[in-house]
């Protein structure tokens, strides 16, 4: 009896544990932003709860954001996981933020043909940075790769150079100085040579890898991870915030239309949603608001264009300084400033042109149409009448006589009646 206990509660226990020899890869291909974070981190949970073998990190990045750098490598190193950082394909890089993440992982390969470092740090929001912060700056982040590279085991030396001199190194000048510890030409290569493996983790514990024959399982990003990944292009965020203001602009001027304002209001929100989450300079979008003000003006007065040229000129500069990254893959390029100002401006002011004509126009229908109309007397007015105006007969008051077939002006309603005026000059309208 005691034994089929014993027999049930080990049977338990084994179900309950993740018996999963899989390895689980994940691609991080872009830039370093609090979404790569999220897919990094999921990536990790995963691999712990499926008691996965390694978890394999394809990386390739120009960089990105410090302070998604360092919650990522927070993850990496309390990961009960093994990590695996590989920067592959061939003409790959992982620079600058990428670097720290290949250097803290407990496995750092390369495949032939990339290469990594430039990590010296760039400030966000500021033109130029004093000396005496540019160096805390500097300080902080080499003293955060010292105690990464010290105890990975890798070249401290040599890693705290790419931080302070910002240098690069290709994959096989990375692997011969020690700062990474494979060079690997595809992933099959990659597992192959870590079969066998003894590692150090980061908390000093020592464990052998046995990753030869086991599948390799794909992460790939939710739909939410990949729409959120792809407003996170600030070409794009500026993108939306200029269409959703077009949008609203259309509302606007055409007011009761709806389907505008709904999708305007829409397309902003989601613009500023990726904004929030990247290094925006705010004040950048005083010149985009300028830039609005001068396209109306522009429709109002008459500037042969220099005001609409100026309202370009703010939008693309306002374009320009809107996102501040650390990379030029952070911030909104000439190219897609231009690309969209421009158009914007044409389209922007051909509309408040066109809602300025229609507040100009006169008045054709109702009381407001009448009055100025010229109709001729159908009797003769001393001082009440009748009066055809506007293919109708209408009673009509004068303070001077007018005669049978006179023209007469409106100048005012009051009900049915018409006050009008002896006209001279115009033809009368046909009856």
């Amino acid at each position: 009896m005691r034994s089929l206990r014993f027999l049930t509660l080990a049977l338990v226990v084994c179900l309950a544990i993740p018996v999963s020899a899989d390895i689980l890869k994940v691609t991080i291909d872009g830039v370093i932003h609090p979404i790569t974070e999220e897919v990094v981190d999921r990536a990790i949970r995963e691999a712990e709860a499926n008691g996965d073998s390694a978890l394999l990190i394809v990386l390739r990045t120009p960089g990105g954001l410090e302070t998604s750098m360092r919650k990522m490598i927070e993850k990496i190193v309390a990961s009960k996981v093994p990590v695996i950082v590989y920067v592959s394909p061939g003409g790959s890089r992982a620079a600058s933020a990428g670097f720290f993440l290949l250097v803290s992982a407990d496995v750092a390969a390369m495949a032939p043909g990339t290469n990594t470092g430039a990590a010296h740090p760039v400030v966000i929001g500021q033109e130029k940075v004093d000396e005496i912060m540019n160096a805390k700056m500097t300080n902080d982040s080499a003293a955060f790769m010292r105690s990464i590279v010290a105890t990975r085991g890798r070249n401290v030396e040599l890693a705290e150079k790419a931080v302070l001199e910002s240098v690069s190194f290709t994959e096989q000048e990375a692997l011969d100085q020690k700062l990474i510890d494979i060079v690997a030409k595809d992933e099959a290569d990659l597992l192959r040579q870590l079969e066998g493996r003894t590692i150090t983790r980061f908390n000093g514990e020592t464990q052998v890898l046995a990753l030869a024959g086991q599948p390799v399982r794909e992460r790939v990003m939710t739909l939410r991870q990949r729409v959120m990944n792809w407003m996170m292009d600030p070409n794009i965020a500026f993108l939306l915030l200029s269409l959703g203001a077009l949008a609203l602009y259309a509302e606007f001027n055409h007011p009761g239309s709806i389907l505008p304002g709904v999708v305007g209001l829409i397309l902003i929100l989601l613009a500023v949603f990726a904004l929030n989450l990247l290094p925006t300079r705010f004040a950048a979008l005083t010149l985009i608001v300028i830039a609005f003000v001068l396209f109306a003006l522009e429709a109002k007065y008459t500037s042969y264009g220099v005001l609409g040229a100026g309202g370009v000129v703010c939008m693309t500069l306002g374009a320009v300084l809107l996102v501040d990254g650390p990379i030029p893959e952070m911030r909104v390029q000439w190219l897609t400033a231009l690309a969209i100002s421009v158009p914007f401006g044409v389209i922007a002011v051909f509309l408040m042109t066109i809602a300025m004509r229609a507040m100009r126009s006169k008045v054709v229908t109702g009381e407001q149409g009448l009055v100025g109309e010229v109709g001729v007397a159908k009797t003769a007015l001393d001082p009440e009448g009748k009066i055809f105006v506007h293919g109708e007969i209408w009673n009509a008051v004068s303070e001077a006589p007018v005669a049978a077939g006179d023209e007469v002006r409106v100048e005012s309603v009051d009900g049915l009646t018409l006050a009008v005026k002896p006209s001279t000059g115009v033809t009368p309208p046909a009856e």
